[in-house]
């Protein structure tokens, strides 16, 4: 099966994020978590929220007269796709000339190297016992 890319519009993100946090929950669940942040009505979240569905972002369940909702897509997969997605448009699909980018417009802590020293090194030792198998 191939692995699937999920685009996330603004909207959308605000919305499943609103579900990961809630879910399973309702569409009014979900407008009143929205509310302070996007001034939605009920009627935009619960159009958003079937299209979602639509797109395979979502599913129902439907216990009697309610409707719940919840995320066919996780946290980490979704993540995955926006990031590469952004690599894809802005670095050609590299993620060296990305890494370089950042280190070079970003004020970064010495904290804050360290822990990204550390990931590589944690990497690479990974990376190493993958190939002794």
């Amino acid at each position: 099966m191939a692995k699937k890319n999920y685009e996330l519009t603004e909207g959308e993100w605000a919305i499943i994020q609103a579900v990961w946090k809630n879910e399973p929950c309702a569409a009014p669940t979900v407008q009143e978590k929205l509310e302070t942040k996007k001034n939605w009505t009920y009627s935009t979240v619960k159009t958003m929220m079937d299209r979602m569905v639509t797109k395979g972002l979502l599913k129902t369940e439907r216990i009697r007269n309610l409707i719940l909702y919840r995320s066919v897509v996780t946290k980490i997969q979704a993540q995955k796709s926006e990031i590469m997605r952004t690599v894809k448009r802005a670095f050609n699909g590299a993620l060296t000339p990305m890494m370089q980018f950042l280190l070079d417009n970003h004020k970064l802590s010495q904290k804050q190297l360290n822990e990204l020293e550390k990931l590589i090194k944690k990497k690479r030792i990974k990376g190493r016992a993958a190939g002794k198998k």
